[in-house]
């Protein structure tokens, strides 16, 4: 092989090796790549809210917040007053491949008492109703469904007063609520005893 050659092979190896890694980092996702969706529920207290999502399994992160109000960025402050009209939510990250909206839904009802209207448990006041905010007709369409086959079963019997209503600006809570059952768990245990959360789900819902 002549050094000219030799010079050109190697200036075309060097090209294939710059082309190969270029089109590695631009190509597109493969089909069926992992994607995540968001679904957002208020249950009352939203450290309770959290913990109850995060165990369902296909939930990815449950973030604390304040929904269905009419201030922008509320402090918790504003919103625990009461004053704000949001109500103490969470943002739920999901994979679909994993778990369903629906699937969803039944860990929502399972875990907020659908009969009493503006409180959970201890918790007193509109900013701790019970409420799906369906981002989608199709969440409308879903969450609707759940609340007739509630009603249709005859398991209550009180009316069912949790609201649905569509998703509205979310904004998260401050850094110290999140994951607060995880970050301070004697505290919270001992919230969530004393505020008979736990009692009043076995006694709406039966032991799990």
């Amino acid at each position: 092989m002549t050094t000219r050659s030799f010079g050109q092979a190697l200036l075309a190896g060097i090209v294939v090796v710059i082309l190969g890694v270029g089109f590695s980092l631009v190509q597109p996702e493969r089909p069926g790549a992992a994607v995540s969706a968001k679904a957002y529920f208020a249950g009352g207290c939203f450290w309770c809210m959290e913990e109850a999502f995060e165990k369902v399994e296909g939930v990815l992160v449950a973030v604390s917040g304040y929904m269905g109000g009419t201030a922008v960025n509320p402090t918790y402050e504003q919103v625990s007053a009461g004053g704000t009209g949001h109500a103490e939510s969470v943002e739920v990250t999901y994979d679909p491949a994993k778990v369903s909206y629906e699937k969803l839904l039944e860990a929502f009802w399972r875990n907020v008492d659908p009969l009493t209207p503006n409180a959970q448990f201890c918790d007193h006041g509109n900013q701790y109703r019970a409420a799906i905010f369906p981002s989608t007709p199709e969440e409308q369409k879903l969450a609707e469904a759940s609340r007739a086959r509630l009603e249709e079963s005859k398991k209550f019997h009180s009316p069912i007063v949790t609201q649905i209503v569509p998703a509205s600006a979310f904004y998260p809570a401050e850094d110290y609520h999140q994951d607060f059952y995880k970050k301070n768990p004697v505290r919270y245990k001992f919230y969530k005893f004393n505020c008979g959360r736990t009692q009043r789900l076995e006694e709406v819902w039966g032991k799990p």
